[in-house]
């Protein structure tokens, strides 16, 4: 197959993916293409006696070449999964590792690193000097040092965990296309209490399988909706089952998907790995390029919120119990709510204390208003405006293309966006890199993004409708897309997504903040007939409702990060039950409430199995603190502020990482972040 031929050996410039050009037969020619000429030219360059500064850019290029043949491969693997994709994605994916660990050990090239460091590192700009820096800590942490069977031992481990990674992905993927529920018109009672949209979408779940009435899937808007508004409580029940048991060997599909020896061998490579590179445990390895430097100060700060959390979550869990007692007594006995009896309820309170639900607030958040709506807040903050483009080549009909304008009308960056839920997509949502920023010799890379979510469809005709929650995750999502299309880095190891790990989620969650102000939610909402915005009532309820239970979801994030982050503490294997007992002590420490012994939720949390947040999790929380400080600023100065908006722009998102994000961070906001904001935004303090 000539390089004409094949479509990821044609992306130059600022082509975009031909999508329905790319097949599966072109990804291995491609890859091992690719690689070859990389490893060629990195010969040569390494030959060299007299490196420069030009030498490290020329590296950069050919990384950029490897980046944009594997970056819609990968993103395929995750909205348009299939058996043909996955073994030829997997074995790409082996060769790329094996690649990746080949450079890190590679001694030739961390001299190159050297040699640039000690003959220009002087004359160089910061940006330039921290490019420098953090590739020969990159090569410290790919085992530059280690020789012998003990480099061939890393090599080995890194392939590997790149294996089973997508191997436990791949099985969460497969263990919820397996389940499903089939009710029949005459068997349609089950389903009382859900809304004309879910019911509109569980019947088209099932007509699209070629069944008649309706079918109760694990993605999760249909999971979502049973759990939140289905009164039957045994099909609750079933359902809390099954997705709480995915991937496990426990459920209806006990032992057919099961991710237990998989998290085993994850953990025991992964200290393995640690312990090569001279560290205790894992969690101190990840925390190396983390802002957070030590254990001690992720457990301390884990240890605050929970100490201020964990007792107002304890008196929202005996609020919840008591209301629904004494409203509902025939469904509540004296053992109290069930996991799965506390959203149901939970949203039944909320309606009642504040008049606002779900079901009220969808036909006021029309997905395309939505969209509009974060493009006029990007507008008023940082002057951009927005565009959608057609004719773009995509992988599926739902996905759009627009381009993000500057004020004198050049393209800063463009994005997909993939916004709803269907069969042999990744649920979640996330934004990933097309390609990045970068400035060449004759002409400037654009900066593109993927930004993914998993929203219920339209269904019967009308408009897909967003519950206020998904508009929050929009907003997030379109946070990290700025954070990547708006940096004015130079290259791309410079760009926005390699801001240390923990911080990576401060421009996703200072969106977030925009969701729940006046000012935001006049321009988000517009009711899909009238286009009427919130009322005034409905409005003031949905902000009188933000801290509703908001220490029981902010424990539950505590729960999620510490499991996380103990586990990788601890330098002992780790079995299945070992595993299990770290989660169980953590809920016993922190959660409200505890699940049945049966619960195998660890088996399904992609996240820190194979999402990249191993030891990382915290960074959530680490990063909300950031966010919440950052955003009073906004408050201060008004929320649509330009001037705030764009010190925010110029100072954090601008510079990618070409600072330390503390300096950026103090750089806008004149000092260090403090936890009271965070306590304040969170409802736990006033």
């Amino acid at each position: 197959m000539s390089k004409q031929e094949n479509p990821l050996l044609a992306l130059v410039g600022n082509n975009l993916p031909p999508f329905a050009q790319i097949k599966v037969v072109h990804i291995m020619p491609a890859i091992e293409q690719i690689l070859a000429d990389n490893r060629a030219a990195i010969a040569t360059l390494t030959a060299k006696e007299n490196p420069t500064w030009d030498d490290l850019v020329a590296l950069e290029i050919l990384e950029d070449r490897l980046s944009r043949a594997w970056s819609p491969i990968e993103h395929l693997s995750g909205v348009k999964n299939s058996d043909e994709l996955r073994p030829v994605h997997a074995a790409a994916q082996s060769l790329i590792s094996a690649y990746g660990t080949e450079l890190g050990q590679n001694e030739d090239l961390f001299k190159l690193y050297q040699a640039v460091k000690a003959s220009q590192y002087e004359s160089l700009d910061q940006a330039k000097r921290k490019i420098i820096d953090d590739a020969l800590l990159g090569f410290q942490l790919s085992g530059i040092a280690l020789e012998g069977e003990a480099r061939s031992r890393f090599g080995a481990i890194k392939a590997r965990l790149t294996e089973i990674g997508t191997t436990f992905s791949n099985n969460v993927l497969d263990a919820t296309a397996a389940f499903t529920i089939h009710l029949e018109d005459n068997t349609s009672y089950r389903l009382k209490g859900l809304p004309e949209s879910a019911l509109a979408m569980l019947a088209q779940y099932a007509k699209q399988a070629g069944k008649a009435g309706y079918l109760v899937t694990l993605d999760f808007p249909c999971y979502n909706a049973i759990l939140t508004y289905c009164d039957d409580r045994e099909l609750r029940a079933e359902v809390y089952k099954a997705y709480m048991t995915r991937a496990s060997e426990n459920g209806p599909d006990a032992g057919n998907f099961d991710n237990t020896k998989v998290m085993e061998e994850l953990l025991a490579l992964k200290q393995e790995l640690a312990q090569l590179l001279g560290f205790e445990n894992y969690a101190q390895l990840s925390l190396a390029r983390k802002m957070a430097r030590q254990t001690d100060t992720v457990l301390d700060f884990l240890q605050e919120l929970s100490t201020r959390a964990y007792p107002l979550a304890v008196k929202e869990k005996e609020e919840l119990v008591n209301w629904a007692r004494s409203n509902y007594p025939a469904l509540v006995g004296e053992e109290g709510l069930e996991n799965w009896d506390v959203a149901y309820f939970s949203e039944k309170m909320k309606a009642s204390l504040y008049s606002v639900s779900d079901e009220v607030l969808l036909p006021y958040f029309p997905a395309n208003q939505a969209c509009q709506g974060l493009f006029a807040v990007v507008e008023k903050l940082y002057g951009f405006t927005i565009h959608e483009r057609h004719g773009i080549e995509v992988w599926h009909p739902d996905v759009r293309f627009f381009e993000i304008h500057d004020q004198q009308g050049k393209v800063r960056g463009k994005f997909y966006l993939d916004l709803y839920a269907r069969k042999n997509k990744r649920g979640g949502a996330w934004m990933d890199v097309c390609t990045s920023r970068f400035l060449r010799e004759d002409y400037l890379q654009i900066p593109v993004a993927y930004l993914t979510c998993n929203f219920a469809p339209p269904v019967g005709g009308k408009p897909a409708l967003l519950r206020h929650a998904d508009v929050v995750t929009l907003f997030h999502e379109f946070g990290h897309g700025l954070h990547h299309m708006l940096t004015l880095a130079d290259l791309p190891t410079s760009g926005g997504m390699n801001v240390e790990w923990d911080a990576i989620e401060l421009p996703s969650q200072i969106m977030e903040f925009f969701c729940f102000e006046r000012a935001g939610l006049e321009l988000i909402s517009g009711h899909y007939e009238t286009g009427e915005p919130l009322p005034e009532a409905l409005l003031k309820n949905l902000l009188a409702a933000k801290h509703f239970q908001s220490a029981m979801q902010t424990v539950r994030q505590l729960e999620f990060a510490l499991f996380d982050f103990r586990m990788h503490m601890n330098a002992a294997a780790m079995t299945g039950k070992d595993i299990q007992a770290t989660l169980d002590k953590v809920r016993q420490e922190v959660a409200v409430n505890i699940p049945p012994e049966w619960v195998r939720f660890q088996n399904a949390f992609n996240h820190i199995f194979s999402g990249g947040y191993s030891a990382g999790y915290y960074s959530y929380k680490w990063a909300e603190l950031l966010a919440a400080d950052g955003y009073s600023k906004f408050e201060e100065d008004g929320i649509l502020s330009r001037q705030t908006g764009e010190d925010f722009l110029h100072n954090v998102i601008e510079p990618g990482c070409s600072k330390p994000m503390m300096e950026l961070y103090v750089a806008y906001r004149g000092r260090k972040p403090t936890i009271d904001a965070l306590l304040k935004y969170s409802g736990l303090a006033d």
